[in-house]
């Protein structure tokens, strides 16, 4: 598929609006920790396959150092986001928590602006405002 960066990102959240209410259907009756485990198993699998057949032999081993740590980083990242999440899910309504999980939106703009130096505009702000508080608005409905 030839995709820009804006097609890719709305497969995500096509995607990761399905996981919320695919992932509250499946963690009915399973402790919330098992059902992330099963969860980072697929993903493990489909990932390394695809790794596997699309990227060349020899950059399996040609990782550096530095981009090793931050990517097993944002690994433990993913999996500690994923049992709140999956927890957040077991114990409420789908319609709420993902919205509250949303707020990973502005997040990562503070997060941007603190560490990679990427200029907060007013507009930014602004959109960021707004998801804050629509996440909260579909949060306490």
């Amino acid at each position: 598929m030839k995709f820009g960066w804006v097609g890719w990102a709305l497969l995500s959240a096509l995607f990761a609006g399905m996981t919320a209410v695919l992932a509250k259907l499946g963690i009915a009756g399973v402790n919330s920790n098992l059902a992330t485990a099963i969860r980072t198993t697929v993903i493990l699998v489909i990932a390394w396959s695809i790794a596997l057949a699309t990227v060349p032999r020899a950059q399996l081993v040609q990782i550096e150092g530095k981009t090793l740590v931050f990517l097993v980083l944002s690994g433990i990242a993913t999996g500690l986001s994923w049992l709140c999440y999956f927890r957040a899910l077991q114990l409420g309504e789908a319609s709420r928590v993902a919205p509250i999980d949303k707020l990973s939106v502005v997040f990562v703009l503070i997060f941007a602006a603190l560490f990679l130096g990427e200029r907060l505009s007013p507009a930014s702000i602004a959109g960021a405002a707004l998801v804050a508080a629509g996440a909260i608005l579909l949060a306490v409905q």
